[in-house]
Order: C-alpha cells, then structure tokens, then sequence
C-alpha cells in the first residue's frame, strides 16, 4: 500500500518535490522503527516546503546583525571627530571666487562636464543631445557632436587630450577622435565601446586612452577595452542604479569609487572585480563621488542634502558637511587641489565651498539660474567650471 501513497503524493503535489519526497521517506524511516504513516509523510512534506522561506527570513535577520554589529565596532574606534583634530589648524580667510567665463551654446540642460589635461579645454553633454568641446579662455566652440539621443548623461576627456566618450539613455559610451581639423565630421569617426542594459550614468577614461570605466542605471560598473569594445571587468554589488564614479588617484590606478541609488559607495579592486570597501550611511541617492587628491578619502553628495567625508584607512565616515539652511540636494562634488577645499553643486542654484578640516562653509557662489548639475575643478587647481540646468557652464576662479 505505501508504495501507492508515495506514487498518489507526486502527483498531487503543486511543487516539484520527487527529491524532497524521496528525502523524507527515507529519513522518517530512519527516525521510526515502524513503517511511516502517510499523514506522517504529510506533515513532513509540508515543514519541508516551509522551510526555503523560513531560510530567507533568517538569513535576512542575521545579515541586519552583522551589519550592527559591523557598526558597533566601527563605532569603537571613532575616538574623536575630524573637526577636533583640526581646531589648532588656522581658519581660512575670507576669499573672493566669481564668474570669469560664461559658456553658452547648449539648448538644454547640461548634465555633465570635464577638463582636459591641458588645462584649457572642457567637454561638456547635455539634455539636448549635443557634445560640445570649448575653448575655456576663449569661449569658443572647437568641436560640436550630435547625437543620436538626448540626455547624454556621461561626457569625459581621454588622458592624451585626443579623444572624448560619452553616453546616455542610450545605453552606450561612444569614442570620438579629435583632431585639429574643426570642421571634420566627428560623428564618422565613432566607435562604439560600451553597451549597457540601461542608461550609461558615468563614465570615466582610466590612466591611459586604451580602457574606459562605465556606470549605468541598470546596476552594474564596468571596464572596457577601447580599441576590441571587449568588457574587461564587471563590477556587481550595487542593488539600484549606479549614478557616479570615480578614479583613484595614482599612477596603477587599481581602485575606483562609485555610490548610487541604493544610497550606497563602493571601492572596487578593479583587477578583481571585488567590491573591497562599502559605506552606507547617507539617506537617500548618492549623485556624486570624488576622490581626495591623496587618494586616502574619498567625498560623496547626496539627494538628502549633505556631502560627506570617508576615510578609507579609517574604514568609516570622518566627517558631514550640512547646515540646517541647506534642504536641498548636492548633485556634484570635487576638492581644491590641496584638499582643503570640497566645493558642492546643489539643486538649490548654488556651489557651496566647504572647509574640509573644520566642517564648516567659508563661502557660497550666486550666478547659475537653475540647479548646479555637476561642477570639476581644473588639473591645476587655478579654477573650476559648473554646469547647470540654465544651459550654460560658468568658470570660476
């Protein structure tokens, strides 16, 4: 009779359960001495079916008490705040930053920017589907790209000065070759490189023009290879859209920095593709990350309307910039050339210029007519260009 009870359950069940079934006749039976009951093989089947579930739900319990635990000892060896250790560091003085170029020519909003190493040129992208290379001391337009979608979200310089990437909701990053000849089709020339499955959010030029790193809303980082197009490395650690990125600092270039929706920042070994440091302690979005020029710290800002500071020795959060004022987001942040200086585009039409040591705003910047969209200090420290939702970039120094 067992044998057509067994047969009689496969069937009837709504789960794939012939192992779990097989499993439990044969355990039941080495728990009893007796043949097992069919409603003894029941109640077994259905604590089995419970079980994946229960898992779950233990395994999410036990991993919020890691992260505690984590915490509290992070917490141990956070003896003294930053700005303790910089009171009987001098206070900065009053200075004076204002607009000493104006770059119009975008017909929507810009939304991304960058300097090329010489010091001189800026790519810039906006809403409107134009790339556009200027000359920041004279205003002029040295190049001008179409593309075929609009918000091109992602615009950056290659090391040699030679070549610009940008993408956007077109899940791609594309390479465009410069060259003297300002009136060449550039468009030509193109060379697809990178291909997401959702928008590119960022993209970033390694130390040489041959390699190319790319964020995207659909969750992941990635390193390419400019001349194959080949994915190198992918970096899987994020569980929301991946808004910025950043490379650190040195000659190797090893490691970068990217936060995101998940209001979470991650280091990445990028010859490993491990995700080796992870910091979650804003509040909402994180729109912008940008490493200290030493490359021991790196800053963050974020829809919840702070900036802030990690050391990556210290493995924690060394410091907050906010004030009560502030409630609106910082959409992009980036260091003086010292690092004494993090200045902060916000949402409300403002750069706030924040001392790093001491915590506290030495300066805020008028002049932008909509919301300061992303903002990069020049190679040599001199000055640093914003862009913004009025369409233009404006140069401050």
């Amino acid at each position: 009779m067992l044998p057509n009870v067994l047969c009689s359950f496969r069937i009837k069940t709504f789960y794939n359960l012939d192992k779990i079934l097989c499993d439990s006749y044969f355990m039941l039976s080495s728990r009893h001495q007796n043949t097992p009951r069919p409603v003894e093989i029941l109640c077994f089947l259905v604590e089995m079916a419970a079980q994946p579930s229960d898992t779950l739900a233990t395994l999410k319990t036990e991993s919020e008490t890691l992260k505690t635990k984590l915490e509290e000892e992070r917490a141990k060896l956070h003896d003294v705040e930053l700005h303790q250790v910089a009171e009987k560091t001098e206070a900065l003085g009053q200075f004076v930053m204002k607009t000493r170029r104006t770059l119009k020519g975008h017909g929507n909003k810009v939304l991304c920017l960058d300097w090329c190493k010489d010091k001189r040129r800026i790519v810039s992208s906006s809403q409107d589907g134009k790339v556009i290379v200027w000359d920041a001391f004279t205003t002029n337009k040295e190049h001008a790209v179409t593309m075929p979608c609009t918000w091109v979200m992602a615009c950056a310089y290659a090391p040699s000065g030679c070549a610009v990437a940008c993408g956007g909701l077109d899940n791609k990053c594309s390479v465009y070759p410069l060259s003297l000849d300002k009136n060449e089709n550039l468009a030509a020339k193109k060379k697809s490189v990178a291909m997401h499955t959702n928008y590119l959010s960022a993209c970033c030029f390694t130390n040489s023009d041959m390699q190319i790193l790319t964020s995207s809303g659909d969750g992941t980082c990635a390193l390419w290879d400019v001349e194959s197009g080949q994915m190198l490395q992918s970096f899987h650690g994020h569980a929301a859209d991946v808004l910025c990125l950043d490379l650190a600092p040195s000659e190797t270039g090893n490691t970068f920095v990217s936060g995101g929706c998940d209001k979470k920042s991650c280091v990445w070994d990028m010859r490993t593709g491990q995700c080796v440091q992870s910091f979650e302690t804003h509040e909402s979005d994180i729109n912008s990350v940008r490493y200290y020029p030493s490359g021991d710290a790196f800053a963050s800002g974020s829809d919840d309307a702070t900036c802030r500071l990690y050391d990556l020795r210290a493995d924690r959060e060394v410091a907050i910039y906010s004030k009560e004022s502030i409630i609106f987001g910082a959409s992009s942040v980036d260091f003086s050339l010292s690092g004494r200086l993090l200045f902060g585009g916000y949402n409300d039409y403002t750069i706030n210029v924040w001392d790093v040591l001491k915590g506290t705003r030495v300066s805020i910047l008028f002049g932008h007519e909509n919301r300061v969209s992303t903002l990069r200090v020049s190679p040599d420290g001199t000055a640093f260009c914003s862009g913004s939702w009025d369409h233009t970039l404006r140069i401050w120094a």
